[in-house]
């Protein structure tokens, strides 16, 4: 690539990309929690079945 850059890349700056990364070799760049539940344990679906399907 060019060394300065305010200067225009050539056209052989693109000829040739890198090696590609394997997945495996990647890591994250922040910590990874996992997301919390969304029904917090709860079981959503029979409970709208008896609010709203029972009445």
């Amino acid at each position: 690539m060019a060394e300065h850059p305010d200067q225009p890349h050539d056209a052989d700056d693109y000829r040739h990309l890198p090696e590609p990364i394997r997945l495996e070799d990647t890591t994250t760049s922040q910590d990874v929690v996992e997301a919390p539940d969304p029904r917090m344990g709860r079981d959503t679906e029979t409970e709208w079945l008896l609010k709203f399907g029972a009445g």
